[in-house]
């Protein structure tokens, strides 16, 4: 991805994180949102964001001490965050493919990140193994 990546405004990212499209010239934007290495922890941020509707309104309106709605809150995030993590790849796939992409897109430019981030390590581990050995046949006096 090169280049300026049209970003959403607070309002738009409000809406995208509660599950709403957002427009076409986001679209880059969004697969950038759902493929770059931190997309699990921006997953959990766009889950906590839905959940604090519901959880807000347990918080304020239930009656009874706050204790126990606040242990009913906290449940409620628990089991939400598990079913967004269970669900992760489908959502952020889901997203995509209404930002207009084919579907499988995220997946598949995630693995080539992942294959990318693989063999640079690989390299520098190679590498640092190569001035290891040189310096062991330096001290070696080879």
């Amino acid at each position: 991805m090169s280049g300026a990546i049209a970003r959403p405004g607070p309002l738009r990212w409000l809406w995208y994180a509660m599950g709403g499209a957002l427009p076409a010239r986001f679209s880059p934007w969004v697969l950038h949102d759902t493929t770059t290495r931190t997309w699990a922890l921006r997953h959990v941020a766009r889950s906590m964001t839905q959940l604090a509707v519901p959880i807000a309104l347990v918080l304020v309106l239930v009656p009874g001490e706050f204790w126990i709605r606040g242990m009913a809150a906290l449940g409620g995030i628990f089991l939400g965050l598990f079913f967004s993590l269970a669900y992760m790849p489908e959502t952020t796939e889901n997203r995509v493919v209404r930002a207009g992409y084919p579907a499988g897109t995220a997946t598949a430019a995630r693995d080539r990140a992942a294959h990318e981030r693989q063999l640079l390590e690989s390299e520098r581990k190679r590498a640092a193994a190569a001035r290891r050995a040189e310096r062991y046949r330096a001290r070696q006096g080879r």
